[in-house]
């Protein structure tokens, strides 16, 4: 296999990429000149914040040092300000493969502060230069917060951008027909990262029932014509997924062949649903490979969990005790039967426990289930149907916006429950489980989790425990609270819930 540029053909490669190329880095240097403009407000205003409230203004005292050149304040407050943008320059923390996606832009932002604090500790040392503690502990935080805020209101942007179709990036997936399809369906199921696959290149002669759909990405040859297939797509990026043609000589001469033409390789591991904790790079006689750390079930059954489930359904119950209140006497007297439904769930080790929640149902609703399943031609063991006949009118509005699983904190109270983690199942879908499936019992049925925040309802039962095992293998604190945070915007929305 070649991947040499050798012809006039690929003088058209590299034309019409170079147009797309434009377009790209066109709005990549447009982003980027407006996180320097966010950057240098947040850092000048840190400083000169802090110039202000330790010394009341400019008037301040001059720099403690042994020279005899007075220095004011406002010099020092000039050179952070500077060393500091020069640090966030130095440490790429606007470089376009870190910018508006994952957590590698703000790690860079806190390691370059982080590094500001070490320049200053060491020129205080060999210059016996005594700088404000004061002036400096209000600087560097609120700097760094600044800074973060910034990044985090120009990626809320980008992804409108991106959801607007705008500001993307177009990809070529290569690899096995299966490795192929998994990686464009993640390309697409996350619009915000900005990728859109715009063709794959799969072997030839292989089975290729993922792409038969008009709706899907289009097969523009197998994985020996990629440069052929990026001058059609015009794509700027290559994502090489798992296939039996590429090894690391070929993926090698990809590289050479696409860097002339401006054109990204990535390269995934195969690893699916492991999270970026579990995982480290390393380079082994010059072969880069990633090392990935044992599930994480036992910490997600920790004792620190456990006190935040208690601590935070507590506050939460406290908070919306006047809202509980209401929606009871909504229950009460717009239908018959009690305000509350109980229902059997299994929980952590397979132990059943009582589910509380509103009622959202009329009173027969469990006895009419299985005509409702056979009417519909639903999965028995995950039946959900919209416009279910039996929700009552208020249950509706209930279910849309996830008030009737307010009651569930009393289960994180009372332990059955924690605030995150997998869906509460019901015993027909245990029973259904293999040994893979059981996993979902290592840890508590959460309130919400990864299930809530990617499509609740609207997603089919093999996404849902997907999701669930995901969760239980790469449990983390941070994890918890991002999914919390991120459920609030879902259920404000009332997305996929019926």
């Amino acid at each position: 296999m070649s991947y040499e540029l050798t012809s006039g053909g690929d003088l058209d490669v590299v034309r019409g990429i170079g147009m797309l190329r434009t377009q790209r880095e066109s709005w990549q240097a447009a982003f980027v000149q407006r996180l320097v403009v966010t950057d240098v407000v947040a850092v000048f205003g840190a400083v000169v914040a802090a110039q202000i409230i330790r010394f009341g203004g400019p008037a301040a005292p001059p720099l403690a040092w042994p020279l005899p050149y007075e220095v004011g304040y406002s010099v020092v407050s000039l050179a952070l300000a500077a060393g500091w943008l020069a640090l966030l320059h130095g440490y790429g923390t606007r470089t376009p493969q870190v910018i508006g996606t994952g957590t590698e832009e703000f790690r860079r932002l806190v390691s370059a502060t982080l590094g500001l604090f070490g320049v200053l500790a060491i020129l205080a040392l060999l210059l016996r230069v005594e700088v404000a503690r004061g002036y400096l502990a209000i600087a560097l935080p609120a700097g760094l917060c600044a800074l973060l805020v910034g990044r985090a209101a120009w990626r809320l942007r980008l992804r409108r951008w991106r959801a607007q179709g705008r500001c993307h990036t177009a990809v070529l997936v290569v690899g096995s027909s299966e490795a192929a399809h998994a990686m464009a369906t993640a390309f697409t199921g996350d619009p915000g990262s900005g990728y859109r696959v715009v063709g794959v290149c799969v072997p030839t002669g292989a089975v290729r029932p993922q792409f038969d759909a008009s709706d899907g990405p289009a097969v523009l040859g197998d994985d020996r014509s990629v440069l052929d297939a990026v001058r059609r797509s015009r794509a700027d990026s290559v994502a090489v997924a798992a296939t039996d043609h590429l090894g690391p000589a070929e993926l090698r001469r990809m590289a050479w062949a696409l860097d002339p033409l401006g054109v990204d390789l990535i390269v995934a591991p195969g690893v699916v649903d492991i999270a970026g904790v579990r995982l480290t790079n390393r380079l082994v006689a010059g072969m880069p490979m990633l090392h990935i750390d044992p599930p994480r079930y036992g910490r997600a059954k920790s004792s620190r969990k456990a006190v935040f489930d208690f601590c935070f359904a507590a506050i939460v119950l406290v908070l919306v005790a006047p809202v509980l209140a209401a929606i009871a006497v909504a229950v009460k007297l717009t239908s018959a039967g009690p305000v509350f439904y109980l229902s059997e769930r299994i929980g952590r080790d397979g132990v059943p426990f009582r589910m509380i929640k509103f009622r959202s149902m009329l009173v027969d609703a469990d006895a009419a289930v299985d005509a409702l399943i056979e009417r519909h031609g639903g999965n028995p063991v995950f039946f959900k149907v919209k416009d279910d006949p039996r929700v009552t009118p208020v249950g509706r509005f209930l279910r849309k916006y996830s008030l009737d699983e307010l009651p569930q904190f009393f289960n994180v109270l009372r332990g059955d429950m924690s605030v995150v983690g997998p869906r509460p199942q019901v015993q027909r879908e245990v029973d259904s489980y293999d040994g893979e499936t059981r996993r979902r019992l290592l840890v508590k049925p959460g309130v919400t989790g990864l299930w809530q925040v990617s499509g609740r309802s609207d997603l089919s039962p093999e996404d849902s425990v997907r999701l669930d095992l995901s969760y239980v293998e790469n449990w983390s604190m941070f994890l918890d609270l991002a999914l919390i945070g991120r459920t609030i915007g879902v259920v404000t929305r009332g997305d996929g819930a019926y």
